[in-house]
């Protein structure tokens, strides 16, 4: 059965980014962000030993949740990340890794900021488009690109910080993709108590619910 990762960000609202220096605070990040109730997340190829990382993350994650691979530019790229065991893909842009995950049978967010850009990934197979960077023109661009494409499936991604994240989906995004302004350090060797705060934080607001 193909993966619905349209409707899985749809329901999860948060998508976790995870781009450090170190793999074992990468899979430190990964575990913590699972059990604080983020189910969809997304390793950074950038990240050293992101392989290993994500099929680690992998294996520690409940029914349901996701792991997928980030910053996938290549075909070689797509085959590593197959072999890893990723549920989907990520990329910053549109470019040749997304025709090979289609062919792969792995569902793709792709980077796209433009109209054309947006148009021209899902012409090419991709699932969901991830408005990047979104702080470029915030809540109001990503309604105004919803306007001539309504059905397009939008998670806004690159600077939407804990304040900005309900405007997004006010404004029609079906997610928000959170690195920085969610994992801070932890991915680096940095504070896991600070980065499960945070992680509650954003769940709360993904429901436009006060913070318990």
């Amino acid at each position: 059965m193909t993966l619905d990762l349209t409707g899985e960000l749809a329901a999860a609202r948060v998508l976790g980014i995870i781009r450090g220096t170190d793999t074992a605070a990468a899979i430190a990040t990964g575990v913590a962000l699972l059990d604080e109730g983020v189910r969809v997340i997304e390793v950074a190829l950038t990240t050293p030993g992101a392989l290993r990382a994500i099929d680690a993350i992998r294996a520690a994650a409940p029914a349901g949740a996701l792991v997928g691979a980030g910053t996938v530019l290549t075909a070689t790229d797509v085959a590593d990340v197959a072999a890893a065991g990723a549920h989907f893909v990520v990329t910053p842009a549109v470019v040749e890794s997304i025709p090979e995950a289609v062919r792969r049978g792995l569902p793709v967010a792709a980077g796209a900021l433009t109209p054309t850009e947006a148009y021209t990934a899902v012409r090419m197979g991709a699932s969901a488009v991830k408005l990047f960077p979104a702080s470029l023109g915030g809540p109001a661009y990503l309604r105004a690109l919803r306007d001539p494409f309504p059905q397009l499936p939008l998670v806004a991604v690159g600077g939407v910080g804990l304040a900005e994240m309900p405007a997004y989906l006010d404004a029609g995004a079906i997610a928000v993709g959170v690195g920085g302004p969610l994992v801070g350090d932890a991915a680096s060797g940095g504070d896991l108590d600070a980065l499960r705060a945070r992680a509650r934080a954003y769940l709360a607001a993904a429901t436009h619910r006060p913070i318990s």
